[in-house]
């Protein structure tokens, strides 16, 4: 019951830690700013007005899913593997 609890925590640590954050921003720009170009690259090249939310969703969903995978990597890594000791869960 105890690993069940902690798990949120480990998850939040996993997700600010060790450098995601930054390369999950990295993923974000790159790839948000090509899907803006794709769908809103018409209202920017001829000055029509960009949908806020639509570009601010664009660049959100790819840093999610950056982080989602790192932490998923992290916490499958932190598994105990049968026939070996336990690990530490705290990394």
């Amino acid at each position: 019951m105890r690993r069940l609890l902690d798990r949120p925590s480990r998850i939040w640590r996993y997700a600010v830690s060790d450098g995601v954050p930054r390369r999950s921003c990295v993923v974000a720009l790159i790839v948000g700013t090509l899907l803006n170009l794709i769908n809103q690259g018409d209202a920017v090249l001829t000055g029509a007005p960009v949908d806020l939310t639509k570009l601010l969703l664009t660049y959100l969903v790819p840093y999610c899913v950056s982080t989602y995978g790192a932490v998923s990597y992290r916490l499958h890594a932190a598994r105990p593997v049968a026939g070996e000791p336990a690990r530490a869960w705290a990394r």
